[in-house]
């Protein structure tokens, strides 16, 4: 129950209060001291989010648009949104509007429900999109307008979603709910005629239909920009404008987009990744698979391959695996292959107990953990009815060699991974990064390791065509280690994991970049969610799953007072 006293209430007691109060005192009370009263403002944070769909990084810095060129005068920006692994239309929006990588939500159909993995039996996770958390944790209305009826079904949570089909009546409708509704505090507003007008002479500026469309679309960015500052709670709000893109070009071939992150206290920069940014592998539970090689990277009985990574440790610790294709190796069981750590040192195990083959064997790599880069090579090769040798190698220097004949087939049902493996249960303090995983399908010869243990133009290897596996470890952002082998597969992340700019801290096969002292901040589709959220205050826990960025965390010097 409230208690409700008017002024000539309070008073008396007030009165009564203090002589009690001044009876008690053993000293003189001061003299009276009347304050002005103090107005207390609460500016209250809002975002919008304008999306001009097909509208390319490249050609809106080509193109310089009045109204968008003046937004990204007062803006953290980049012409170079990370496009997802799948960055259709459908998976480009999903990671916008749920802050999460599309390895993760693997939503890419028009009916915005995740697809299962081929061959895979689990059920794919479901995220929460972002008007789910605001309407959770804060007392804001919510709009989505959009003349896309499949978007507009997927933020169907909204609490205005205005039934449109052009992009002038969706800047109509953006302006009369800011017009009409005093508490919208987020509102989603998507632009698709650019996208349709590149469909008709290319996504390009020398083309005049896309060029006229990304110009009108700059007018109604105008037009809505006037009507936020018209709004009569304007003094009391601040406003973050975050203009992007799902992607540019078309959904079949999409290209680099941009991001433009607009608040009147923000100062310009222009936000690019610098230097080399790779995954801090850090205890048991971040780890990156092949999830399906098909028997591309299977080992077998006979074959040869070589397998080499750049590895640089944080800590000694005792018995960890971080590079695997095999089992755990609990007592004296494996199958399969591992390099684990052990202090500052390094060995490559192999062992095919369940095929049959006798326990496992350890091979010194070296002093690879001394806390800093190292190469590290395992190659097998098939000699002869009688020999199978393993040989390993630390920065192109063979340290061991041995028949591995008796092991039999080194084939296993574990996947190809960068990450922890239990070793005796130990090692759970594993802190690394890793640079440049390669698997050849042949055994490299020793000269050859040598003379390319620090390349850096893979495509240069006298090997190249036997490479097929080519992982550099260097995206900066979202869940997907690259490829870039003439073939193979991609590898997927796990765990609470996060990429780190290493600055000119760099492996040997990588060029240093003389510019990386500064901020890396590389952004996504996914990074549009996180920000929104960090905006309004909404703090981003880990059982969210987001992969987004809420990058102007990095800048809050030029907008907190």
């Amino acid at each position: 129950m409230k208690l409700h006293l008017n002024i000539k209430q309070i008073l008396p007691l007030v009165a009564f209060v203090a002589i009690i109060y001044s009876g008690c005192k053993k000293y003189d009370n001061p003299p009276p001291f009347f304050e002005d009263p103090i107005t207390r403002s609460v500016v209250q944070r809002k975002v919008i989010v304008i999306s001009i769909d097909g509208l390319t990084g490249s050609e809106l810095k080509t193109i310089a648009p009045p109204t968008i060129d003046g937004l990204r005068k007062t803006s953290k920006y980049t012409y170079d949104v990370l496009r997802g692994a799948v960055a259709n239309d459908v998976a480009s929006w999903a990671s916008m509007l749920n802050g999460v990588s599309y390895a993760k939500h693997l939503i890419q159909s028009d009916d915005f429900l995740p697809t299962p993995k081929p061959n895979s039996h689990e059920t794919p996770a479901v995220f929460r999109n972002t008007f789910d958390y605001i309407l959770q944790y804060k007392s804001l209305k919510t709009a989505i307008v959009t003349p896309w009826p499949n978007l507009r079904n997927y933020l169907r949570i909204a609490d205005f979603a205005p039934v449109v089909s052009t992009d002038v009546a969706v800047k109509d409708s953006v302006i009369n709910i800011l017009n009409t509704q005093s508490q919208i505090g987020a509102l989603v507003a998507n632009f698709r005629d650019v996208q349709a007008a590149g469909g008709n002479g290319g996504y390009v500026a020398t083309n005049a239909n896309y060029k006229n469309a990304v110009l009108k679309a700059d007018e109604y960015v105008g037009n809505i920009v006037t009507a936020i500052k018209a709004r009569k709670t304007y003094a009391n709000e601040d406003w973050l404008i975050i203009l992007t893109t799902n992607h540019g070009g078309s959904s079949n071939d999409p290209k680099a987009g941009f991001l433009i992150a607009s608040n009147k206290s923000l100062k310009e920069e222009e936000l690019k990744k610098s230097g080399f940014n790779t995954i801090l592998f850090k205890g048991s539970s971040v780890i990156a698979q092949v999830m399906n090689d098909n028997g591309l990277y299977d080992p077998g009985e006979t074959k040869d391959f070589t397998v080499q990574m750049q590895v640089k440790f944080n800590v000694q610790t005792s018995y960890p695996g971080f590079l695997s294709k095999g089992t755990p190796m609990l007592g004296s069981a494996i199958t399969g292959w591992m390099f684990r750590q052990g202090g500052a040192g390094v060995s490559a195990a192999v062992g095919g107990t369940l095929n049959g083959g006798t326990g496992k064997v350890e091979y010194n790599t070296g002093n690879a953990a001394d806390l800093s880069w190292h190469t590290i090579t395992m190659t097998v090769k098939m000699d002869n009815a009688t020999t199978r040798t393993l040989t390993t190698y630390l920065d192109g220097v063979q340290v061991t060699t041995a028949n591995i004949l008796s092991r039999k087939s080194l084939s296993s049902s574990e996947k190809l991974t960068i990450g922890y493996k239990n070793v005796d249960n130990g090692g759970t303090s594993l802190s690394f990064q890793a640079a440049d995983l390669c698997y050849f399908n042949t055994a490299l010869d020793a000269a050859t390791i040598l003379a390319n243990k620090g390349l850096k133009d893979i495509t240069q290897h006298p090997k190249y065509a036997n490479l097929t596996g080519y992982w550099p470890i260097d995206e900066g952002a979202e869940g997907i280690l690259n490829n870039k082998a003439p073939g193979g597969y991609n590898m997927e992340l796990s765990g609470a994991y996060t990429w780190v700019a290493m600055g000119k801290d760099v492996p040997t096969s990588v060029n240093p970049d003389p510019n990386a002292g500064g901020k890396s901040i590389l952004l996504t589709s996914a990074s549009v969610s996180a920000s929104m959220l960090y905006w309004l205050n909404i703090k981003i826990l880990p059982e969210f799953g987001m992969d987004g960025n809420p990058f102007l965390n990095q800048f809050e010097i030029e907008f907190l007072k």
